[in-house]
């Protein structure tokens, strides 16, 4: 299949190795010096679009990728206040849009296995919560997407929480993130429930970026075709790596 990147930094070129090795063509590599690549294309050039690029960028990316009917994988976050707009577009427009503040699989198990934890942890009032995300010093938006769908799966699943706040100390009915940047860390979310007699912790580190760009361009292979909105729920039933 036709692959276009828009964004061209370190998470596209390694997005750009699986590609190729799953047998699949680059038709181009936008970023801020060639945009004019992308308004040549027309829709019978590009079978999907994977947009990893910068949060100030997102959402006027992947509106041009809809309104070009290009199928688009998004994984740029810091931009999810205008996702409803960019939903309602795709409907319109009968396209495909498909978005994931994190592709890794992993990760995916993980957004599961602390939405169960929180349901679990429903009776336990004696248990104050907390969670951290660490990544490296490059990364532009605070908190992470990924941290902030963990919060939303525990908004969702224990009782009393309404929200969630960053780097603050929160109220009874808030979920906090801590948001640390160090080094050149790929990505560490850890949920903690703490008790006067005990801990419990679940932990998902990443290792390097391969996890995230394999599952775009397994998305990118899913989503082409289809019509709609999608999330990796939609794709994790029928994943085959």
């Amino acid at each position: 299949m036709n692959i276009l990147l828009l964004g061209y930094g370190k998470m596209g070129k390694v997005i750009e190795g699986f590609a190729i090795s799953r047998g699949h063509n680059i038709v181009a590599r936008i970023d801020l010096n060639n945009r004019h690549e992308f308004e040549a294309l027309s829709s019978g050039d590009v079978d999907a679009v994977i947009e990893f690029s910068h949060p100030s960028s997102g959402y006027s990316n992947v509106k041009a990728c809809i309104e070009k009917g290009f199928p688009v994988v998004c994984g740029t976050t810091g931009w999810l206040e205008h996702k409803p707009e960019i939903d309602k577009l795709t409907q319109e427009k009968g396209g495909a849009f498909f978005y994931s503040s994190n592709y890794s699989i992993g990760v995916n198990i993980f957004f599961q296995l602390n939405k169960l934890l929180a349901k679990i942890m429903n009776p336990h009032k004696q248990y104050s919560l907390s969670t951290v995300e660490i990544h490296h010093t490059e990364k532009k938006d605070s908190p992470s997407g990924t941290a902030i769908t963990l919060a939303e799966g525990i908004i969702e699943n224990l009782d009393g929480r309404e929200t969630w706040v960053n780097n603050q100390i929160a109220e009874e009915n808030e979920v906090p993130i801590w948001s640390q940047r160090e080094g050149k860390v790929p990505g560490t979310h850890i949920i903690k429930y703490i008790s006067d007699v005990d801990q419990i912790e679940i932990l998902h580190q990443a290792h390097s970026r391969e996890g995230f760009a394999l599952g775009a361009v397994v998305a990118a292979e899913w989503i082409a075709g289809k019509k709609g909105v999608f999330s990796m729920q939609d794709l994790l039933g029928e994943i085959n790596l």
